[in-house]
């Protein structure tokens, strides 16, 4: 580098058209100290920029955080005089990634990751916005009381802008009040675990809790987001005290998680979304089905949810189109994860569903941990921490395995930054488009490189990531948050001036 309408229907009028937000910062630093450019005011120019309207060769102007102009490569020349420009060349331009499922631990658990380790892992990954879920932190984000501590943590400690899920459970899913208080305060939707979520805080909901929910969510037309997983009670688990072996292998741990589950859960979430129609009583509520990995039965019940008219969206994760069972070492516990890693027919399938359009959108569900928990000396499916460390790789690895169907650059965008900013009701994020936040990644499709022990890499746990070894193509060169250049070729900005996105 040198100087020089999707159709979702039901999610656009209920959730994206509706949710304001402002973006909530501490004391700004000094400009300088914020971005890499001395400047706020510049072109960038690519003979690939991907727009809402279609790939273009042109140029971008920003200035002071937001994009002001957006012209073609015949135009582009007659606008700019004596600005300053970054060329990124032949680079795609894309607007930043938006994930809205990450597990940042922070406060309370830093050392699984930290909003430090976790923003600088997304800047170098090309996210310029991160959703952080309610739990994994400690205490868990169930209350107003509980969220001001989210903000307090992210003071000065963010390097891209962070958004906050509030939770749903039992304690607050009947009193709507609390739950009003907890939507005002400025969470941008809830979510709500159907079988336990590994953290004592966090319990899990049921049905009748998830219907209260979504009645005062309607309100507020804010989205609740579902792990959706029913154990049945008769269950038949394997003991965690079972011989090694078998506790080293994958298949073990398969078993334990059959994709009946997700089944379960979506059938009983069908019964309540039912009420998220146009004239239901839950109108304006809107339920969006986290990490999807069964692409059968589960999937089937929710297109036919979508066909009857139900306010209804579903995502899934790069680490269910990349990996399958059958190629999971045995002891390889960094792939262990809920709900789990399907076969490569199941795999196929997810492919098929999201480039047909039936899975909405993608998230990283990044859920590290320490090494101890995942225990990768003893390789124990049945006992070690469950959950992918996989926020810098993200767009890499869905290029890298997506050539094969022959993903577009379009699609990413729509899946990673779209549709997930609708999701959120970021209304000025998700598109290269003027009068936008200027939240844009610049990266080579071309550009290969192996996660090794020596490859730049900021979660604050690298070995336990599911993509150590790998090697992928999409090398991320330059991100950009509100017009900040956060992120070069390696080198961050050096104070960390992300802000947090609160709704209002």
């Amino acid at each position: 580098m040198k100087l020089q309408k999707w159709k979702f229907s039901a999610l656009v009028p209920l959730v994206a058209s509706f949710l304001l937000f402002y973006l909530k910062s501490s004391p700004k630093p000094s400009p300088s100290s914020c971005s890499l450019l001395p400047h706020n005011h510049y072109w960038i120019t690519s003979k690939r920029i991907v727009t809402p309207q279609g790939v273009i060769s042109g140029a971008v102007e920003i200035k002071e955080g937001k994009i002001v102009a957006l012209v073609s490569d015949g135009d582009w020349r007659g606008y700019i005089r004596l600005g300053q420009t970054l060329d990124f060349g032949n680079a795609v331009v894309m607007p930043g990634l938006v994930d809205v499922h990450a597990h940042l631990d922070d406060p309370g658990r830093t050392e699984w990751e930290g909003f430090p380790s976790g923003t600088r892992a997304a800047a170098a990954g090309g996210i310029t916005t991160l959703i952080d879920m309610p739990l994994n932190s400690d205490p868990s984000t169930v209350s107003e009381e509980t969220l001001n501590l989210k903000l307090k943590a992210a003071e000065d400690n963010i390097y891209v802008d962070v958004g906050f899920w509030g939770g749903l459970v039992p304690e607050n899913a009947f009193n709507a009040t609390a739950l009003e208080h907890f939507l005002r305060a400025g969470v941008l939707g809830l979510k709500s675990f159907m079988c336990p979520s590994g953290i004592n805080d966090f319990p899990m909901t049921n049905i009748t809790h998830i219907k209260e929910g979504l009645s005062v969510l309607a309100k507020y037309r804010r989205p609740l987001l579902v792990h959706a997983e029913i154990q049945p009670e008769t269950a038949d688990r394997p003991d965690a005290n079972d011989d090694t072996d078998s506790a080293r292998s994958y298949s073990t741990y398969l078993k334990t998680r059959p994709p009946s589950w997700e089944e379960a859960a979506i059938k009983e979430l069908l019964t309540v979304t039912k009420d998220t129609k146009i004239g239901g009583p839950a109108e304006g509520a809107h339920l969006h089905v986290v990490h999807l990995s069964d692409a059968g039965s589960s999937l089937d019940l929710i297109m036919q949810a979508k066909a009857r008219g139900d306010s209804i969206s579903v995502e899934t994760c790069p680490h269910y189109l990349a990996f399958s069972a059958e190629e999971i070492p045995d002891g390889d516990t960094r792939l262990k994860c809920a709900p789990p890693i399907r076969d490569a027919a199941n795999r196929e399938k997810l492919w098929d569903a999201l480039m047909d359009g039936e899975i909405n959108m993608l998230s990283s569900d990044h859920s590290p941990t320490t090494p101890e928990l995942k225990l990768l000396e003893h390789g124990d499916f049945l006992k070690a921490w469950g959950g992918i460390s996989s926020l810098q790789f993200v767009l890499p690895v869905t290029w890298s395995f997506g050539r094969k169907y022959a993903v577009t650059f379009e699609q990413l965008a729509l899946w990673w930054s779209e549709r997930p900013a609708k999701l959120a009701g970021l209304d000025l994020k998700g598109a290269i488009a003027v009068g936008n936040h200027a939240d844009l990644v610049a990266w080579e499709p071309g550009s290969e490189f192996q996660i090794n022990t020596t490859y730049p890499t900021h979660m604050k746990h690298p070995g336990i990531s599911a993509y150590m070894g790998r090697n992928l193509s999409g090398k991320v060169l330059a991100t950009i948050v509100g017009g900040n250049l956060v992120y070069n070729e390696g080198k961050f900005t050096p104070s960390a001036c992300g802000k947090t996105i609160l709704a209002n």
